[in-house]
């Protein structure tokens, strides 16, 4: 199973009798999922569905969905009621009238209520919308889950380019010099004498407790392994694919726990620019990974 992003546009339109209609959904990082639907007064009910039906496409994400609807009708056209213009112009010619009036005229009998007759477009819009409206709202989902699922794959090759990135980091630190059993003994060795220098009331049992914890701390082998782990771990969490947005970016906070333990307790040049490198993919690979599903 692919992974996908949480990133993505879609769009789909359509026409049907006097009305066009377009559903548009922006797709952008989030913690969890939210929805967000805007439709036109008295269409309630689309945002309803659009609501229902991109919660369960999709789990992570803020979804930004609108739906414009706007008229094509053409102005409403009059017509003239024949028979009520007819009835009116044989009752005025009969009517007999002083010099000082005129007859009627045709726009004066036109003005007539009932003579002309403005017709409309019959039918409910949400009636006539609704099977079209819920049809284009199945194909932006699918365009979105097709862009998400595009730029999933684009993600897919960056993580793993950091991913590989990481594993070569790390198996340099495992064979720098300057994690070896000589370069330990002497740094412990020069950490000691400077302990003996600063004070020599140090007891035997005091001293040996101080080399032990130097040990201890200039030893990364633990890091190391913890490290090897994850690069495993996050392979196998890409090969399954899926919504493993959130997998990801815990094992990122754990590469970024192991990298900045390494850069303290490196104790070698060398390895210290390793550690530092290595953060720095880290932190690269965790921006990427926040953008997955």
């Amino acid at each position: 199973m692919a992974i996908e992003s949480m990133t993505g546009f879609a769009r789909a339109a359509g026409t049907t009798g006097a009305h066009a209609f377009a559903w548009e959904v922006r797709s952008v990082n989030g913690r969890g999922l939210d929805v967000r639907v805007r439709v036109p007064t008295g269409f309630d009910s689309f945002s309803e569905a659009a609501r229902k039906q991109f919660s369960t496409a999709f789990t992570r994400g803020t979804l930004h969905v609108s739906l414009a609807i706007t008229s094509e009708a053409s102005a409403p056209r009059p017509r003239i009621n024949q028979e009520a213009l007819a009835v009116l112009i044989e009752a005025a010619s009969q009517v007999k009238l002083p010099a000082s009036i005129a007859p009627a005229t045709l726009d004066g009998l036109l003005a007539i209520r009932g003579v002309v007759e403005v017709s409309e477009e019959s039918g409910d819009a949400l009636s006539q919308l609704e099977k079209p409206v819920l049809a284009a709202l199945a194909e932006t989902i699918a365009a979105l889950k097709q862009a998400r699922l595009a730029e999933g794959r684009a993600l897919e090759a960056i993580i793993s380019g950091h991913l590989d990135s990481i594993a070569s980091l790390t198996l340099a630190a495992e064979a720098h010099p300057g994690r070896s059993v000589e370069a330990i003994r002497g740094r412990l060795a020069g950490q000691i004498a400077s302990l003996l220098d600063a004070s020599n009331a140090l007891e035997p049992q005091r001293l040996h407790q101080e080399a032990a914890l130097l040990a201890v701390k200039a030893d990364i082998r633990e890091e190391i392994d913890r490290l090897h782990a994850h690069v495993a771990a996050l392979r196998e969490l890409l090969a399954q694919g899926g919504p493993i947005g959130r997998k990801l970016d815990f094992l990122a906070q754990e590469f970024g726990r192991e990298a900045s333990t390494l850069c303290a307790k490196a104790g070698d040049p060398g390895l210290s620019r390793i550690g530092l490198e290595l953060r720095t993919v880290v932190d690269q690979l965790r921006e990427q990974v926040q953008n997955v599903e």
